[in-house]
């Protein structure tokens, strides 16, 4: 059995309890959490926010270039000053290059030119290394003109395997 066949009878346990539909629209705490789609990466309970308070963008990694779109409708339309990047240990992110993916696809796809050709063109965004990244991110976002002026950003590591956080810009 596929897990999306259980989603309806398990969220008529979310819906027995739940009580939140009066939240408005802009996030209480006006931030913005820019992390990675990891399934160990939970921000809600590790940091300890609770639903409405902030908009939380996830991909592959939490980089920002990938979340700036979002980020620019969180500030613009919906009233965040803040964002907060989120990288975190044993990243995936940190295991291969852009190259070693696209060979990757290109061999289980091979033949199919088109696949070839899309794949050429996307940057998947790795890193090497994981203080650094946060950094970049954190510059990227500082430098960008399509964040309002004022907006506090900051860089954070999150630990897997003890569940700490640690600033790092």
């Amino acid at each position: 059995m596929s897990y999306h066949q259980s989603f309806t009878s398990l969220n008529h346990n979310y819906v027995a309890s739940f009580d939140k539909g009066h939240l408005p629209l802009p996030p209480s705490k006006h931030v913005a959490v820019v992390t990675c789609m990891d399934a160990r990466v939970e921000p809600a309970s590790q940091l300890g926010i609770n639903l409405g308070e902030a908009h939380v963008i996830r991909n592959a990694g939490g980089r920002a270039k990938e979340a700036l779109r979002s980020i620019v409708i969180s500030q613009r339309l919906l009233g965040t000053r803040e964002v907060a990047v989120f990288h975190h240990t044993d990243c995936g992110m940190l295991t291969f290059n852009n190259e070693d993916i696209r060979k990757q696809i290109k061999s289980e796809e091979s033949g199919k030119a088109e696949v070839a050709s899309l794949v050429d063109h996307i940057d998947f965004l790795p890193f090497p290394d994981l203080e650094q990244s946060v950094k970049d991110d954190v510059e990227f976002l500082k430098e960008n003109p399509l964040l309002l002026e004022g907006t506090v950003i900051t860089g954070w590591t999150y630990d897997v395997k003890t569940g700490k956080v640690k600033q790092i810009a």
